[in-house]
């Protein structure tokens, strides 16, 4: 358990909480409330790993966080972008709430897989 806080786990983390809570709307409209108690337990639990994630960062290692914010938002934009065409041309238009919950995986794990192939350098 003697993990160092990184910039990167931080990042991947954030796109954790933001993935689980995209998946929320799908938990609602089916009417699953204790999966959905329990996922907003967990993204609470996430969140609380991020803030303590934060106050371990020294201070040039935040400096890297502003980079992996934006790679993370493009990743997850282009998660949904590839989630919709998939829909649209293969498996059918399904809903937002599914487009929105796997448009965000891909997009995380697409972040997952840049921070592994390519770190942000500052």
């Amino acid at each position: 358990m003697g993990a160092t806080s990184t910039p990167e786990r931080l990042s991947l983390l954030l796109g954790l909480a933001a993935m689980m809570a995209a998946s929320l709307p799908r938990y609602l409209i089916d009417g699953h409330s204790t999966r959905l108690t329990l996922m907003v337990a967990a993204i609470v639990a996430v969140l609380v790993v991020v803030l303590v994630q934060w106050r371990l960062l020294a201070a040039e290692a935040r400096a890297k966080l502003p980079a992996l914010w934006r790679r993370l938002l493009a990743c997850l934009a282009l998660g949904v972008v590839a989630m919709a065409a998939w829909q649209g041309i293969v498996a059918g238009w399904q809903g937002g709430a599914l487009l929105a919950s796997h448009g965000m995986t891909l997009g995380v794990l697409l972040h997952a897989l840049g921070i592994w192939l390519k770190p942000v350098h500052h």
